[in-house]
């Protein structure tokens, strides 16, 4: 496969995921604000833009996120940002990304450019989102071929999960002052449901970061992403499977798997945040690993303020 394409299809997969993952954020905690009028509007939506990695502007409020994070598509961080831009990685890996996916990823961007996503209420333009993207990756499962191509979608579709899934908890966290907001950062990554027939009663801090970073079987948990990436590097290199890592990304996801395997869970409350953005220099390290190996050593784009 031409690194280009392998490079498009990687790019995909993390857009995609980010489009998501940030209509999750904003729609908790925006609803959030309407629920409860005695929450702080602008300390609430600068811990957001806290962990998404932006400075927050002088007057954070509701209108300075919507733009910043929903519909400006010169902003980086912002939901059509990310989706144009998977439009236009699929683009440029045409021939080989499928009709149907085309199709839900055009359709979608001729949406944007119309500003449909401005024009609408905020809550229908996180479920149209969320409804957008995850189709597009439904299709992507469905209609195309499991071979290299697709591995490198899921590839990063994985890493971008757990860069998002830390920035959920980075954001419950800056927005209490501790890792008190655990049922908020649970309905952001849409495991409460999951959470709640798996742990019945116990409803504890401790079980709910049990459960976003140590579950293996939930599928946004950071152990079930780490696990799934590593076995699309393992397809992707089969030595891997004979002579042990092939390549830095591998050996960085492996790392990361082992440390949160043999991580106590009272080692990994003791400092939340710090271990949130070691996650998150991993997805960094990682990519820029892939990058190198399999896409001619090209540089990663950077989301705005640092890490991946």
């Amino acid at each position: 496969m031409l690194s280009r394409i392998a490079e498009a299809l990687f790019w995909i997969g993390r857009y995609i995921e980010r489009a998501e993952c940030t209509a999750r954020i904003l729609d908790v905690y925006l609803q959030l604000l309407v629920e409860d009028p005695v929450i702080d509007e602008e300390a609430t939506c600068r811990s957001i833009l806290a962990a998404m990695g932006m400075a927050a502007e002088e007057d954070a409020d509701i209108a300075s996120i919507l733009r910043l994070l929903l519909h400006d598509p010169q902003s980086p961080t912002s939901i059509a940002y990310a989706l144009e831009s998977a439009r236009e990685n699929a683009r440029r890996s045409r021939e080989v990304v499928s009709t149907e996916v085309w199709e839900a990823l055009n359709t979608t961007y001729n949406a944007i450019l119309a500003g449909e996503l401005e024009r609408m209420r905020p809550a229908d333009a996180f479920r149209l989102t969320r409804e957008r993207t995850n189709m597009v990756s439904a299709l992507a499962d469905h209609t195309q071929s499991h071979d290299d191509g697709w591995q490198f979608i899921v590839l990063g579709r994985h890493l971008e999960r757990i860069d998002m899934t830390a920035r959920m908890i980075l954001a419950a966290t800056y927005a209490t002052g501790s890792a008190g907001s655990w049922s908020v950062t649970l309905r952001a990554c849409g495991a409460a449901h999951a959470f709640t027939r798996t742990y019945r009663a116990s409803e504890s801090e401790r079980a709910a970061a049990e459960f976003l970073l140590m579950d293996r079987l939930f599928p946004r948990s950071v152990a079930h992403s780490l696990a799934v990436a590593g076995g699309c590097l393992e397809v992707l290199d089969p030595r891997q499977r004979r002579l042990g890592f092939g390549g830095d990304a591998g050996r960085i996801i492996g790392q990361a798997q082992a440390r949160l395997d043999l991580m106590s869970l009272s080692d990994l409350f003791s400092d939340i945040p710090a271990q949130m953005e070691q996650l998150q220099l991993m997805c960094a390290s990682a990519t820029e690993a892939v990058a190198k190996r399999y896409f001619e050593g090209a540089v990663a784009p950077e989301w705005l303020g640092g890490a991946l």
